[in-house]
């Protein structure tokens, strides 16, 4: 594959301290979670993956199966906004067993953060200018990247979006959940497990503003939540998803709130309050994410948390391969796919399919594969 520049290029290292894992509810849920999947036996197990095919604008119920391979090893750059946590770890994880089992060449560029938006557009520009035949993008910002797309298209790249919401018909293909039916889903599950007089006072810790899931997040949590007149919004916090940023404004809103007893926010919201409610002798706080990662399953299991919201974000990682490459051979490819978001409680873990939302917890992220 064409050589990126040097300062473009991907260090290789270890993304994240190694994870505690705890025990998972159930023997299957174990295997699942612990076995390593050969390329064959990903797309066996992942697919066909159910989705809702969106091109139209409304949501269709369908099922998404990837080509068998790719014609040719073309060169497919991928850039996300980060590798902090075992929610991007995953969708890499996607990427790169999919990468292998279409053999295609892949390079994976993280922008260090949902404040690097500028390193993004230069990761942006370092893929145009290496010639990549597509290019996969977890945006920070879709706004921010729309020229990129312009000049990206000019050039006869094709872009396709992951995870992350765009502006309506941005590029040609991508792929991300209803993030607003996601925020709705937990909402829902919160509701469902309190008792119908009780007091829910609760503050929100949707991520970072402008990176519109945030929001949508956010707005449909509250749409789900505002069914109960018992359920009052007390404060909506912004802030990166980083459990820094995170944990300090925790801190500040159980300042700010003393009647709080409900968070909502982030996977690293949650993950950031359980140690922050448990030093302010809280037990009466109710945590619930809005998207799921390792911390969450293994907080879910002890107790820590309520729920969490799944957007499948491993097959996403494996879907935005193959979208790509149905543009790069200008095959037949959904505009739109969006996975079926559900929110998992310690009724519903059991029948989740973990190995579409996490990756093994054997495998350690790699930044690039070459084909054979």
């Amino acid at each position: 594959m064409p050589a990126f520049p040097a300062s473009a290029r991907p260090a290789r290292r270890s993304v994240l301290p190694p994870l505690t894992r705890s025990a998972l509810a159930g023997a299957a849920l174990l295997a699942v979670a612990a076995a390593s999947l050969s390329p064959a036996a990903a797309q066996e197990k992942w697919f066909p993956m159910k989705i809702y095919d969106s091109s139209s604008g409304k949501p269709v119920a369908a099922e998404y199966t990837p080509l068998p391979k790719a014609e040719k090893p073309y060169n497919i750059c991928v850039l996300f906004p980060h590798m902090k946590d075992s929610f991007w770890v995953a969708v890499a994880y996607g990427v790169v067993k999919q990468a292998e089992a279409s053999n295609v060449n892949m390079t994976l560029y993280e922008a260090g953060g949902y404040e690097n938006l500028p390193k993004q557009l230069s990761q942006f520009d370092d893929c145009m200018a290496a010639k990549a035949d597509a290019i996969i993008v977890g945006a920070i910002s879709g706004a921010g990247l729309m020229k990129k797309f312009e000049e990206a298209k000019a050039k006869g790249i094709p872009v396709v979006g992951v995870t992350n919401p765009l502006p309506p018909n941005a590029l040609p293909a991508a792929n991300y959940v209803d993030f607003t039916a996601m925020g709705e889903v937990t909402g829902e599950g919160l509701l469902a497990q309190s008792k119908p007089d009780e007091e829910l006072n609760i503050v929100t810790f949707p991520g970072p503003a402008g990176s519109g899931w945030a929001e949508a997040f956010n707005d449909g949590f509250k749409k789900a939540v505002s069914k109960n007149p018992k359920a009052k919004i007390l404060g909506e916090k912004f802030g990166d998803s980083g459990v820094a940023v995170q944990l300090q404004l925790i801190q500040d809103a159980l300042q700010a709130y003393p009647n709080m007893n409900v968070i909502w926010g982030s996977a690293p919201t949650a993950e950031a309050a359980i140690g922050a409610v448990a030093e302010a002798g809280r037990s009466d706080i109710k945590v619930i994410s809005s998207y799921e990662n390792q911390a969450m399953l293994d907080a879910l299991n002890r107790g820590d948390i309520l729920a969490f919201a799944t957007q499948y974000p491993v097959g996403e990682g494996a879907i935005a391969i193959d979208q790509a490459i149905r543009l790069i051979e200008k095959k037949p490819v959904t505009a739109l796919v969006q996975p079926i978001a559900a929110v998992i409680d310690k009724t519903t873990v059991p029948k989740l399919q973990m190995d579409l939302v996490l990756a093994p917890a054997s495998w350690s992220p790699v930044y690039s594969v070459k084909a054979k």
